[in-house]
């Protein structure tokens, strides 16, 4: 009997798991995770800080789905990998054998370094505990400083306003995200954040943080201003977990390389999610995602692969549909501006391949809170951007990701003033209805 060893209960160990079981029936398949939380959904983790979605429906698989599954969870910390021996050495259990193993070992959040960091009262928002402290804390917040230039940092300033507290949102760089989102965009969020009662603060760094009997107080800026609060919330990026893999030998970079087939440098031993760093045959480059799509389809190709069933992962087009200061918004493909107010990090909830600036044009319309950027190719689009109305996203998710032909309505496209929406819309219209066929 074939024995599986799956470190980590996210969506990518899941999705190997079910694509394991689908192939092989009697195999035996055991799950290693310090998380006494099982698998849940982590984007979903937002909406529970904000009090929109209650606990239970984070949790993605019932009793049954386990049973089905004929999975033996053991909860413990992976201490060590001896690939060359085919075992693992844990913390709470007997070392385990295997034939082979899945390092779906997720990432974790980037600690704030500076002084004052270990007070009672700094955050973060990295699993399903962080949250339900988050919201035990937040009912004890009048005032919360939240740090970090992405969307998990803007959700949780944003869950904290709900709760009730006066919130400051300290951004390092001139605006909110400026890596992906041009002027208009990143100032169409913050209004909207201001709207709601949060305080931004462009070009705002911590430079200590204050407190009393190891519990915040405050915070003192690089600028030099003192704001009195009793909680920081940090989300300033996310770092893979490589180190198990890294003491065992394995090739790692920014994270666990990865060939096509989700393998590793050892021909036993695959990674997958947050943690792979993925080669990319389309572009050269290896690269990683942390969102959760990718993370299902590349536990389901690893699963497939460790079976014996050859499956080539092919990074599809990043895509991913989630609301900022309550838009709706769309981003697809490569989307980045060219600039950068502070060094690039990972970020929970993105992808890579939205900050390459391909050879491209980019335009946009807008009007209020909606806006439609494209960033236009010789023949395709390479990326799209949408917020507010989200008529086009289906039709640019489609557009983008089967690289279709623009060709007929490239230069209108281009045009001063364009409709680009009703253009873009009216041409899927029409291919829909096979009047012209895709590229």
């Amino acid at each position: 009997m074939t024995r599986y060893l799956i470190i980590g209960q996210g969506a990518a160990g899941v999705s190997a798991i079910e694509s394991i079981r689908s192939v092989d029936k009697s195999a035996e398949i055991i799950v290693v995770s310090n998380d006494p939380n099982g698998f849940y959904s982590r984007p979903g983790l937002a909406y529970y800080l904000s009090g929109e979605l209650p606990e239970k429906q984070l949790y993605i698989y019932t009793k049954d789905d386990w049973r089905r599954l004929k999975v033996k969870v053991i909860q413990a910390e992976a201490l060590r990998l001896l690939p060359k021996q085919h075992r693992l050495e844990l913390d709470r259990s007997t070392p385990l054998t295997y034939d082979r193993l899945l390092l779906a070992t997720g990432a974790r959040a980037v600690p704030i370094t500076t002084l004052g960091a270990n007070f009672e009262g700094v955050m973060y928002l990295d699993h399903f505990e962080d949250t339900r402290n988050l919201i035990k804390k937040a009912h004890h917040t009048r005032t919360a400083i939240v740090i970090g230039g992405g969307v998990l940092a803007l959700e949780i300033a944003e869950g904290l306003n709900a709760a009730g507290a006066k919130v400051h949102y300290f951004l390092r760089g001139e605006r909110y995200w400026s890596a992906l989102l041009d002027d208009f965009e990143s100032n169409v969020v913050t209004s909207r954040l201001e709207h709601e009662g949060i305080s931004i603060h462009p070009n705002t760094e911590i430079a200590e943080i204050l407190g009393r009997a190891g519990k915040v107080t405050g915070v003192r800026t690089t600028n030099g201003e003192i704001i009195a609060c009793e909680m920081v919330a940090v989300a300033i990026g996310i770092r893979p977990r490589i180190e198990l893999a890294q003491a065992a030998g394995l090739e790692v970079e920014r994270g666990i390389i990865v060939n096509e087939t989700m393998q590793t440098s050892h021909p036993d031993v695959f990674a997958a999610g947050d943690v792979g760093q993925v080669y990319d045959s389309q572009t050269g480059l290896k690269s990683l995602d942390t969102l959760w799509n990718p993370a299902i389809e590349q536990g389901k190709a690893a699963g497939l692969n460790m079976t014996g069933k050859t499956t080539v992962y092919r990074r599809a087009v990043a895509i991913n549909v989630l609301r900022m200061a309550g838009i709706m918004t769309t981003i697809i493909g490569a989307i980045g501006t060219g600039r950068e107010d502070i060094p690039v990090s990972i970020m929970r909830g993105s992808s890579e391949t939205w900050r390459q600036l391909p050879n491209t044009i980019a335009v946009a319309k807008g009007g209020g809170v909606n806006q439609l950027r494209l960033l236009i190719g010789d023949k395709v689009l390479t990326g799209a951007l949408l917020m507010g109305e989200q008529t086009l996203s289906i039709p640019l998710q489609e557009m983008v990701s089967k690289q279709v032909d623009i060709l007929p309505i490239r230069a209108q496209l281009l045009q001063p003033e364009a409709p680009l929406g009703q253009l873009l819309l009216d041409y899927w219209i029409n291919k829909s209805k096979g009047q012209q066929p895709y590229a």
